[in-house]
Parts: C-alpha cells; sequence; structure tokens
C-alpha cells in the first residue's frame, strides 16, 4: 500500500476516489515515564520515553489507517495529515486521515 502526505503519488495516475479513511489510537502515559519525566524537567533535554510512546502510537494509527484503506479495496492513501488531542488527563490521541483511492494499472 502506497501512502503519502502528497495530493498524488510520482509516475502514477489517480482512477477513482474511495474515500476517506482514518486511523487513530489512544495512548495513556505509564506512571514510569510519568517519573522520569518529571525528573527530566529539573534538568531539561528530551523525555526519550514519551518520544517512543507516541512513535509508537503514531506507527499503530498508521497501521490502522492502510487497513481501512485495504479493506476498502484501494490501492493508496494521498493527503494524509495527523492529528493529536487529549481525551482526559494522562492520555492522548493520535489520528491519521487522507484520501483513500485506486490507481490505474
Amino acid at each position: 500500500m502506497i501512502y503519502s502526505t502528497t495530493e498524488s503519488i510520482p509516475g502514477k495516475e489517480i482512477d477513482e476516489i474511495v474515500g476517506i479513511v482514518t486511523g487513530n489510537v489512544v495512548q495513556a502515559k505509564h506512571i514510569g515515564r510519568d517519573i522520569m519525566a518529571g525528573l527530566k524537567s529539573i534538568v531539561g533535554g528530551e523525555i526519550v520515553g514519551y518520544t517512543e510512546m507516541l512513535t509508537d502510537a503514531r506507527d499503530i494509527a498508521v497501521s490502522r489507517l492502510v487497513e481501512n484503506a485495504r479493506k476498502k479495496g484501494a490501492d493508496a492513501v494521498v493527503g494524509i495529515r495527523f492529528t493529536t488531542s487529549t481525551i482526559m488527563d494522562g492520555s492522548s490521541e493520535i489520528m491519521v486521515f487522507g484520501t483513500a483511492v485506486k490507481l490505474k494499472s
């Protein structure tokens, strides 16, 4: 499955728009990461545990987007965008969305 933030796929022609597809995940913080984040906020620098958590969450959201597109019979997803929001204290959602398309053979 090809997916891209651009509105087209170089060298390919879009034959049909299948529809909007999404993928999301809600990720909660872990108490161990919170303790390390608190310590890190004193001395500064990257909070690696949170970076890893959000990277994993983004990968899960993209996988769900691709699965959604496959179920609709798409060959690619174009115009992908990411959003984040706080669901409740200590958790956030990462959502990815785009347009599922069929490409000309």
